[in-house]
Order: structure tokens, then sequence, then C-alpha cells
């Protein structure tokens, strides 16, 4: 399997032109939307997925000035799309269309964006189905599901010349830009290494056991580009997130992009060169969970850099200062960030200056959102109609994915192994079996 670096990162753009933002992402000038929608027309946008995310984006769209229409409620559990529409109908004063099935919701000319909170192994495949159909899209993290459908992504953003940003929302957190901006100048000198970290109390998740489809919900497009299978209890419902690897990404997936996302943001890096892991389950040793559920991952860069990403599902200790958050050590000093504040300290850890900000973005809670998923959000908008510029491309963002699935995959394997630095290939012939998945005929993530 060969990739061209220039059709998987973020070297060129989905145009023409190409700037650079905050120091390391790529995206599209403002000018080069001007002919897809005026800056100041009006949006139509449908939501697909509306589990505990779907909160994240009432604000964005009910704000007046986001100037959009949400024109579909989409998911295959007939409960949530009930529960979706009482819950928008709080904040906006019509009633959007209630549809089961995505492809309904694309065949619509009048959608211009989708936001894609489905679950994770509908991500790369629902938003390459919602480009191919003319769409812009919002995809939640993890942006997919293997690295197969990480290079599909970015190929298909390309080709399809649409804007696409992933919800790694703290790239729109006023604060964190500010003091990565700051890193990026030297304010800790040279910065070597950074630990991203995530603590969670996660209790025992229920055996799967054969059932009875939940009325309401259609299995068979829940499943959607994963094999077919019987139903079993309690995994339509966020537990998929650790039954196995036909749907979740397990916790480096569902929560460890975002932190690794900001340490590799910080370090200026790109692909690393090697990963090792120590990662293993040791909670509730009888319960369903089917992954680990305690990781240590070590990822190696050039010019003698390091990210260390520490996740813990199911053990709440506060090891760093926070349950979720990333400290930067640099040759001058540290940087400790999380989502509302900075800790600045001088080399030998005097504390030099602290920043609380105003962001109340959720933290460890399920579900999450707040005023910096709101900016996120905001910020595609702003991007579609030439205002702006994303703050989390997705030819960047898929790097610090691609990281996630090094991490899973030196898991499922036992054993770590080299990356190509300038590819993402990895020199491990039982790595690379991992590269791609089993797909339901028909289903397959491609151009």
């Amino acid at each position: 399997m060969s990739i061209d670096r220039r059709s998987f990162i973020k070297k060129t753009t989905l145009a023409s032109a190409a700037i650079t933002v905050g120091g390391s992402a790529m995206s599209m000038t403002a000018k080069s939307y001007n002919n897809i929608i005026g800056s100041n027309e009006r949006l139509n946008v449908a939501i697909a997925g509306l589990g505990r995310r779907m909160g994240a984006f009432i604000q964005p769209i009910a704000l007046k000035q986001s100037n959009v229409k949400l024109v579909y409620l989409c998911d295959v559990m007939e409960s949530q799309r009930l529960k979706g529409l009482k819950k928008f109908r709080e904040h906006i004063d019509y009633n959007p269309l209630l549809e089961n099935d995505i492809r309904k919701v694309l065949d619509d000319k009048n959608v211009d964006v989708l936001i894609n909170a489905t679950p994770d192994h509908w991500h790369t495949p629902g938003s390459i189905m919602a480009m191919k159909a003319g769409k812009h899209v919002y995809v939640e993290k993890p942006c997919s599901h293997n690295m197969y459908e990480n290079e599909q992504l970015v190929k298909a953003s390309k080709h399809f010349n649409k804007v696409v940003q992933m919800g790694n929302q703290q790239r729109s957190s006023s604060h964190t830009i500010e003091i990565i901006n700051e890193l990026h100048k030297g304010i800790i000198g040279k910065a070597y290494k950074a630990v991203a970290f995530y603590s969670n109390g996660r209790g025992e998740v229920p055996l799967q056991k054969s059932a009875s489809i939940p009325d309401g919900l259609d299995w068979n497009l829940w499943q959607g580009p994963a094999i077919r299978r019987s139903y079993t209890s309690e995994t339509w419902d966020y537990n998929w997130h650790w039954y196995g690897w036909e749907y979740g990404t397990a916790e480096a997936g569902n929560n460890g992009t975002h932190e690794i996302d900001v340490a590799r943001w910080a370090l200026q890096v790109e692909f690393p060169q090697h990963v090792y892991v120590e990662a293993e389950k040791r909670h509730f040793l009888n319960d369903g969970w089917e992954m680990y559920d305690d990781m240590e991952a070590t990822f190696k860069f050039a010019d003698n850099k390091v990210i260390k990403w520490d996740g813990k599902s199911r053990n709440s200790y506060n090891t760093y200062g926070g349950g979720r958050g990333t400290i930067i050590y640099g040759t001058e000093g540290s940087v400790f960030i999380d989502r509302s504040r900075y800790l600045l300290y001088d080399q030998k850890g005097k504390l030099i200056k602290e920043y609380n900000s105003e962001s109340k973005e959720a933290g460890t809670a399920l579900g999450g959102g707040g005023d910096t998923s709101t900016k996120h959000v905001q910020n595609l908008f702003d991007t579609i109609r030439g205002k702006s510029k994303l703050t989390a491309p997705i030819d960047d963002a898929s790097i610090s994915m691609a990281m996630v699935h090094y991490a899973n995959i030196a898991y499922r394997i036992n054993k770590g192994f080299d990356i190509d630095d300038k590819t993402g290939l990895m020199f491990n012939r039982e790595a690379m079996k991992l590269w791609s998945r089993t797909y339901e005929p028909g289903w397959e993530p491609k151009l």
C-alpha cells in the first residue's frame, strides 16, 4: 500500500491557495469559498446522530448571528429524534424535519452542511457520502475509525472541494490559542515533551447478551458500514464504545483525540517515528468492557520530541491537577493547559502566570458542549461563507487522529513499532493488517 504524502497531510490545500493557522494547520483562504456560498447567505444544516453530543450544536444553530436553519434531525432511533426535536424547540421557533435515514437527508439538495455526530464507525463513511452529495461537513471526533478512513477522508475533502472540520473544539479555545502562540514564540524555550491526560471514573458495563432490537431502532442502518450481526443488549446507546473494535476506537479515540491534538499542536510535530504502549483492562474484570481501560502511550518524534498519552477510563485519581488536559515541558519552563485555563511556570517550577478563562466547555462529563464547541461550529459556518478560515481543517486534524490509531494498533498487536514520519505508514506487517477493516459490502468509504 502506498500513500502520497501530499495527498494525506497538510502540504496541499483544498483549492489553489494555502495559509498557516496557529503556526501549524493548513486551510483554504476565505476567498476560495466566495464562489460557493455568499457571505451573508443562510446555511441549511442537518444533524445526523442525536445522542449525547447533540446538545453541543443547539447554541451555534439557534444563535441569530449564525444565520443558519436546522432543516433535519436524523437518527436511526425514533426516541432520539423525538427528544432532539423537543430539545431544539426550546431554542428555535420552527420544526425541522425528522428523518431515520441519512441517505434521504443527503439527497436533499437544499442541505448545505452535515453535522455528523453518529457513532465512530459512521464518521468517515457518512462524511464522504455527504461530500459526494455536495455538503460541507462538521465531523465529530474521532474523524475516522482506522488509518484507511483517515486517508480517504482527507482525499475526499480535496476531491470534492468541501470544508471539513473535526470536532477537536479546543482548537477554537481563545486561551488555548493564546498560550500555544506564546509557546511557538519560545516562552518556555524549546518545547520538547508533552503529556496529554484524561481520568474518569466510568463504571461497570453490562455483558452483551442476545436481545430483541429495541422499539424504534433501525439496527441495520445503525450498523451501516460494519459487518452485520444480531443485536445484543446495551450496544446502540453509548456502550458500543467498549464492545470490541467493530464500532468504537476505545478511550484514545473517544477522548484522547482532544488532548493528543493539543500536545501535537504545541510541539509543532506531525507523524511520529515510533509508538509503544502499556495498556490493559484493569477494572471490573468480568464485565462487558472488551478493550483496555488504562493506557500509557509514548510517541517519539524527530528532533527528540516526545508526546505521552495517559488515559485512565475507570480511575479518577487526579494525577496532574485536573480531569483532562495537556502539560508541555520546555527548556526554560512548563505550561499546563485545560479547557478553562492555562498555568505558566519557569524552569524552577515557579508559577509565572495563571490565566482563568470564562470558558464553560464541559470536561469529563458525558455529552459535553459549551462555548468552545459553539465557536468551533461557528468557525465552520464562517469559513463556508468566506469570512474565516478553519481552526481544525481535516488534513491537519487527521494527523492527530493517526496517533490515536497507532496507539490502538500497538495495543491490539501487543508491540510497539516504527512509523514513516513522511507518509504515516507503519513499519510492521502485523500493524499494517489493521490499516483498514472489513466493511459490509457496498458500504466501503471511497471516492
